[in-house]
């Protein structure tokens, strides 16, 4: 079995076949470290950590990379702002955004490439193009000259003048082509910058990219992701500069995730309608949080709302159940994956919805089969769900945890049990009704059985 993607710049699903028969190289774009990052941000992390978890099914090795911009006018804003160094601002951010993608259930990348720690390679890659007439120097500036290059524009579609047409932003008077974008600017006074053939300066947003790849990754990478809102200027820009620079193709795949909208609109800070991951970890789980991101196609607009996390959140319940129940069966074997629906889902462009469908299926086979057939169906929902970057704590934990920080606690709640179990010895069986409504009224349901009590949350 292999893998089909869709392939941005063709604008058609490709069989996926890497440059070398059991090594795949995939780079994607991090977060810039100047705040929190919002729920639009973790979505490419969420897409990608599963598309590295099912490339890690087919080949022996999986390289991938995903950067930190540490360098950027928003941080160097948000610096002085806050009246703080850079680092310290980056340092901050970025060590947060590794915490709430782990909250995420996203495993770290192989990489993770920091834009100062790459200048030297920026360096020379501009000398590249600066060589082979493709950039320029003017007025403490170095530019890419959009117009040296014959195809610029064919991963957006988009011509020269198309990209100019109703443009309503002044063009820099240091520029031969409006077009021309930026490699290096000038940094002065207490800005941060670096020595370089062209003066003080620091590196532009798509320079770092391709930069990067080239030196971590090589001249050429299999899978190039990140959100569609980064097809232009973005990846345009880093296919010009690697291409003009080095030749050859730079990137095989290119895929890219849809939009998220907030209630219905789009997520912007216009609208005021942004809201980080670290806000939304106060009120549901992260595993809650993955799920949602992945009950759409990624190549689809996602409307994030209360409601897609309440759904989100039951689903979850409802698989959790099913593995309570059978969790004293013990699984001792492995999946047959390329047997799976859920599996040949994944590998049809990443389709998620599908591949919990399937998971839907082996939650109501498990309900209703022989002892017998257990082991081997709880075998097959884990695997999905290991491909899926859910189910992978323990069922009792999961309905007894608490989403809202100011829920009643789990010791509060034995204890409650604990006493209507007394009451019911003591016949007294008005309390220990009381104790039930008492507990419902904080999201709790209890579940009597002849093994004894079970208690879960209600979301």
């Amino acid at each position: 079995m292999s893998l089909v993607i869709h392939n941005t710049m063709s604008g058609a699903k490709e069989p996926f076949t890497p440059l070398a028969p059991d090594a795949v190289t995939m780079y994607v774009c991090g977060p810039t470290v100047y705040n929190f990052v919002h729920i639009g941000n973790a979505r490419p992390v969420v897409v990608f950590d599963t598309l590295f978890r099912v490339l890690q099914t087919l080949y022996g090795s999986v390289t991938y990379a995903r950067n930190i911009t540490d360098i950027d006018d928003k941080i160097i804003a948000a610096a002085k702002e806050g009246g703080r160094d850079i680092e310290s601002v980056t340092t901050e951010f970025a060590a947060s955004f590794r915490e709430d993608m782990a909250q995420l259930n996203a495993l770290p990348p192989t990489l993770e490439p920091h834009a100062t720690q790459n200048i030297e390679p920026m360096i020379r890659l501009t000398q590249a193009l600066l060589e082979k007439g493709h950039a320029y120097e003017s007025g403490g500036h170095v530019l890419f000259a959009v117009e040296s290059m014959e195809d610029y524009g064919r991963l957006s579609k988009r011509s020269l003048d198309d990209m100019l047409a109703g443009a309503r932003v002044e063009v820099a008077d240091y520029k031969r082509h409006p077009g021309d974008f930026v490699l290096w600017k000038p940094s002065a006074g207490d800005d941060p910058g670096w020595d370089t053939p062209w003066g003080r300066v620091r590196p532009g947003w798509h320079l770092e990219c391709s930069a990067m790849i080239r030196e971590h990754l090589g001249e050429t990478i299999d899978i190039h992701g990140g959100g569609r809102d980064l097809i232009f200027p973005h990846h345009e820009n880093e296919i010009a500069q690697s291409r003009c620079a080095h030749g050859g193709d730079y990137v095989r795949y290119w895929m890219h995730n849809a939009f998220i909208d907030m209630d219905g609109e789009k997520m912007s800070k216009s609208l005021g309608n942004i809201r980080t991951v670290r806000d939304l970890l106060q009120s549901y789980r992260g595993e809650v949080l993955r799920f949602a991101l992945l009950s759409a196609h990624y190549r689809s607009a996602l409307n994030f709302s209360a409601d897609l996390l309440d759904q989100a959140r039951a689903t979850l319940d409802s698989f959790y159940g099913a593995l309570r129940d059978v969790q004293d069966v013990a699984v001792e074997m492995d999946v047959a994956l390329e047997k799976e629906p859920f599996y040949r889902a994944l590998l049809d462009d990443l389709n998620t919805p599908v591949a919990i469908a399937e998971m839907h299926a082996l939650v109501r086979d498990l309900h209703k089969c022989a002892d017998g057939d257990k082991p081997a169906l709880k075998a097959r929902l884990l695997a999905a769900g290991d491909l899926l970057g859910i189910l992978d704590q323990d069922p009792e934990a999961w309905f007894q945890d608490a989403d809202d920080e100011g829920a009643i606690s789990a010791q509060d709640i034995e204890a409650l049990v604990a006493a209507r179990q007394q009451a019911k010895l003591d016949k007294d069986y008005a309390r220990a009704d009381e104790i039930r409504q008492e507990l419902a009224a904080q999201g709790v349901v209890l579940e009597d059985s002849r093994e004894g009590t079970r208690w879960r949350r209600e979301g």
